[in-house]
């Protein structure tokens, strides 16, 4: 069958089950568009910016585990995209993105829309391909899916030249891909796991945190197992919430900068800590110094690389969370009556006094909206089945600590970039993937407008969103850090000049309602989610001094937490 390049294009992501593609068109790839129009297998969803196009396509990666999948021009095309490729690539999302380049022989010489993309993207994707040959396409973009699905995920950028995608050739689809220089995922010696299972079982004061790689890897049972049988103490990262379920007694909810007392407190005391999937990074650890004085470390990765990166391990094993786990639990299976929990009774007596101390405690008002509140009665009026996207700032820390996620992919935010603007479109990519569940968008006023033009997208291709804009007309995290560490000399961070929200929703053709009583918050959210079919911008004016407890501040240790004044606080403190 010869096809042009451009046809190849589209008939290549039909083989590999694509179902959306997220992009916005432009000169280098309108030969792709044009095969696009030709053809209606794989639909093409306009966005309104490509930045928009990268978060939409990464929130329907989160929320199914499959790819996603942008087509963006050259030139500005391509650097929009940039910060959506670095998103997903920080949270180690499978993505794969097909930019369109001007034409080979003018690559070099400063043509109209030219930029390096391959130079230009090297730093923030797993791989990047410069496609040179008509007939390199179909294979390139088979390795482009093969190296953005397996091992560690991440996006993975194909740069087409234009002459190229319209030349021809026989159309040939890979069925399968060998790559010399990108080997399989290495399989953990059955050594390693007797050795791993054998300090679990003389731990006194263990903890189990999990990250990210466990809902990547599609773990969470085989983690439920492993948590339940042994009786241990479970802690997940931002990235890593709906893992372990969020009202089970064994876990401690989310653990780092902005965790739970108990959480930080039982990592910093543990003499064992069981880390799957997760990376050690500066929100969970504070400073270095004095991280976890007296525990050794038992960490389980898929990548080598973040192995002994941040914090020295006594015993890893590399390989991917699910097989690794399903491991564990086979081996502690076979040595079921070696497991004494009563080593861990005074361990777990200790917890239950840090956990007894409420770090989540805040007080509520009846004549100013919490956020927690919201975030709560969001919760409530959703069962808790809701998928919830969030932007970046203290509405993310509030959708975090109090929504409460019990399923994986139903949590969807921008953890390791923390980008503002990925909520909206993210939540886009996720209602395409799943057309009748509740999709939620915890923004803020500044976070929502890094990206409101996507509000167009919703109404275009019938997106019922329930937008919940936690509005204190401050970038509430900066305000934060500006009164604990710059006396209060709030630079630059309050929103003076804000639009109307309720009359610019209704400009885009949605629904839109301002709530500012605490005694209406529950009200508007269900009359808001009983509307199926109509997005609802929701404004809550909430309290401007709010702040989110617990904190680590800067150059802290994980166990130095700055706890609500007001509120109880541990003895001695």
């Amino acid at each position: 069958m010869q096809l042009t390049g451009a046809d190849i294009v589209v008939k290549s992501l039909e083989q590999e089950g694509v179902k959306y593609v997220f992009g916005y068109p432009g000169g280098a790839a309108l030969h792709i568009y044009d095969a696009f129009h030709r053809q209606d297998k794989v639909e093409h969803i306009l966005v309104r910016h490509e930045q928009g196009a990268t978060h939409a396509a990464d929130g329907l990666a989160r929320a199914t585990g499959e790819p996603g999948v942008v087509l963006v021009t050259s030139g500005p095309g391509v650097t929009n995209a940039i910060t959506g490729i670095a998103t997903a690539y920080m949270d180690s999302i499978p993505m794969v993105v097909l930019s369109g380049q001007v034409m080979k022989p003018l690559i070099g010489y400063d043509a109209f829309q030219e930029i390096d993309a391959v130079g230009i993207s090297r730093p923030c994707v797993k791989h990047n391909f410069l496609i040179q040959n008509v007939e390199d396409i179909a294979p390139t973009i088979k390795k482009a899916f093969h190296v953005a699905t397996t091992g560690r995920p991440g996006p993975v950028l194909v740069d087409i030249p234009k002459d190229i995608t319209a030349d021809i050739a026989e159309f040939i689809y890979p069925e399968d891909i060998t790559m010399r220089a990108y080997p399989p995922v290495a399989s953990p010696q059955p050594s390693e796991i007797v050795a791993a299972v054998e300090a679990i079982l003389n731990a006194k004061r263990p903890i189990v945190y999990t990250g990210g790689g466990v809902v990547l890897a599609e773990a969470q049972e085989q983690l439920r197992q492993f948590v339940r049988a042994l009786g241990y103490p479970c802690t997940n990262t931002l990235m890593g919430l709906g893992a372990y379920p969020h009202d089970d007694p064994l876990f401690l909810g989310m653990l780092g900068m902005h965790g739970t007392y108990e959480a930080n407190m039982a990592m910093h005391d543990a003499d064992l800590i069981i880390a799957i999937g997760a990376r050690f990074d500066d929100r969970i650890t504070g400073t270095l110094d004095g991280f976890a004085p007296d525990a050794k470390v038992l960490h389980v990765d898929i990548d080598p690389s973040v192995i002994d990166k941040n914090i020295k391990t006594d015993i890893s094993i590399i390989g991917d969370a699910r097989d690794v786990l399903t491991m564990l639990n086979r081996e502690l299976s076979r040595r079921a009556d070696d497991i004494n929990q009563q080593l861990t009774e005074a361990w777990w007596q200790q917890i239950n006094q840090w956990r007894g101390l409420n770090s989540l405690w805040y007080e509520h008002s009846d004549t100013v909206i919490k956020p927690q509140l919201v975030v709560q009665k969001l919760f409530e009026v959703t069962g808790g089945e809701a998928y919830v996207t969030s932007d970046v700032g203290q509405h993310q820390m509030y959708a975090a600590q109090f929504y409460g996620f019990s399923d994986t992919h139903k949590w969807i935010n921008s953890g390791g970039l923390g980008t503002m603007g990925f909520g909206l479109p993210a939540a886009m990519g996720v209602k395409f993937a799943h057309r009748d569940a509740d999709v939620a968008c915890v923004t803020g006023e500044g976070s929502i407008q890094m990206c409101i033009q996507e509000l167009a997208t919703c109404q275009q291709y019938d997106l019922p969103i329930k937008v919940i804009n936690l509005n204190n007309r401050y970038l509430g995290m900066v305000r934060q850090w500006q009164e604990f560490n710059y006396d209060k000399r709030y630079s630059n961070s309050y929103m003076d000049s804000l639009p109307d929200f309720v009359k610019l929703a209704e400009a885009y053709g949605h629904v839109g309602m301002m709530i500012e009583k605490p005694a209406d918050v529950e009200g508007a959210l269900r009359e808001a989610f009983a509307m199926k079919d109509r997005l609802v911008f929701m404004d809550f004016i909430t309290d401007q001094t709010e702040n989110v407890y617990p904190m680590i501040e800067a150059g802290k240790g994980h166990h130095e937490m700055r706890l609500r004044p007001g509120g109880p606080q541990p003895e001695g403190v």
